[in-house]
């Protein structure tokens, strides 16, 4: 897909269709994403698979950084003498926008390549009913609630940042009626922070949540997400670009608790479920979280990003207590 996006974005005759073919293509690299996280935890005893998948998957998720970090120095320049292409107009100015898929399909090859000669089978074979026998367990339930919650925000989140800052304090949003345009932040320089800090997070957090268990650091998690996005409607409508870091490090401190929590629910899950049960549940559980940042941009596109962000509070309450109630209280 990645060099089927590099034609595509050359043009601006590219149906919608082939779009939609180009990111359901993309989506085959979540579902595997989905597929071979479970079986981690197979290859590692019980003590340390928050650390194991912490680092699994704090690694995976800091995709997202690093495509808004590098994306807007990759499209300023032709790339690897490939010249002949004509770039986009941005503006005055000129863009490759193909050189962000282009640039990554030599690494896709590596990894290809890596994980053919390194990867092994998990040791267990499980028929269709034998697999879809964790939704009859209740915990299947609990814990998706917990990781939309935390992974489900966290992507969602992470894919709107930039433009949250655009819109709300951006050149292009209010503000810009009353002051200069070049002193309004851009959201491209700020948009990569979020998935980073939670990406990081949740790979250093593995160990913590070996030595104190998942569940305690899920409940922390999710009361600081919530506290978090309520702060963060207080900035939601400035009047003043001074009122910016609040904004930003309000939203920050939220990716911060994101990591906690999944680090937290990737630990719990392996430890409160049958080892059979527990590869299928993290699979389900990440597949459903991963619609994160398409719910996310329909409901703020919707609803209103005020509205939007009351509703995650409140989800985000409802979880803390399921989750006290269920896993994380004395006892």
């Amino acid at each position: 897909p990645m060099l089927g996006w590099f034609f595509a974005v050359q043009s601006t005759e590219t149906s919608f269709g082939t779009l939609l073919a180009l990111a359901f293509a993309c989506g085959i690299g979540g579902g595997s994403f989905s597929g071979y996280m479970p079986s981690t935890g197979y290859f590692f005893p019980k003590r340390l698979t928050g650390t194991a998948l912490g680092i699994q998957a704090g690694i995976g998720n800091m995709g997202m950084s690093i495509i808004q970090l590098l994306s807007p120095w990759l499209m300023g320049f032709g790339l690897l003498g490939i010249t002949w292409i004509a770039p986009q107009h941005a503006g005055s100015g000129q863009v490759w926008v193909h050189n962000v898929a282009v640039f990554f399909i030599p690494w896709t090859i590596v990894a290809a390549l890596l994980a053919f000669a390194l990867l092994k089978d998990v040791p267990v074979k499980a028929n269709i009913r034998q697999q879809i026998d964790i939704f009859t367990n209740p915990d299947t339930w609990y814990m998706t609630l917990m990781y939309v919650a935390t992974f489900g925000l966290f992507s969602g989140f992470a894919a709107q940042f930039g433009l949250l800052i655009k819109n709300t304090y951006g050149p292009q949003s209010a503000l810009a009626e009353h002051f200069d345009k070049s002193l309004l932040p851009l959201g491209a320089t700020y948009a990569f922070l979020g998935p980073l800090i939670g990406s990081v997070v949740r790979m250093l957090w593995g160990p913590l949540c070996d030595r104190f268990g998942g569940a305690i650091w899920t409940f922390i998690s999710i009361i600081g997400m919530g506290a978090t996005l309520a702060v963060t409607t207080f900035y939601l409508h400035p009047t003043d670009p001074a009122q910016f870091p609040g904004f930003l490090w309000s939203m920050l401190a939220m990716f911060f608790f994101s990591g906690l929590g999944n680090a937290g629910t990737f630990k719990q899950m392996p430890m409160i479920m049958p080892k059979r049960q527990a590869g299928g549940a993290i699979g389900f559980t990440a597949a459903v979280a991963s619609l994160g940042p398409f719910i996310v941009g329909v409901a703020i596109a919707s609803l209103g990003t005020t509205a939007w962000f009351w509703i995650s509070v409140t989800y985000c309450a409802v979880c803390a207590v399921i989750c006290w109630l269920r896993y994380a209280r004395p006892g």
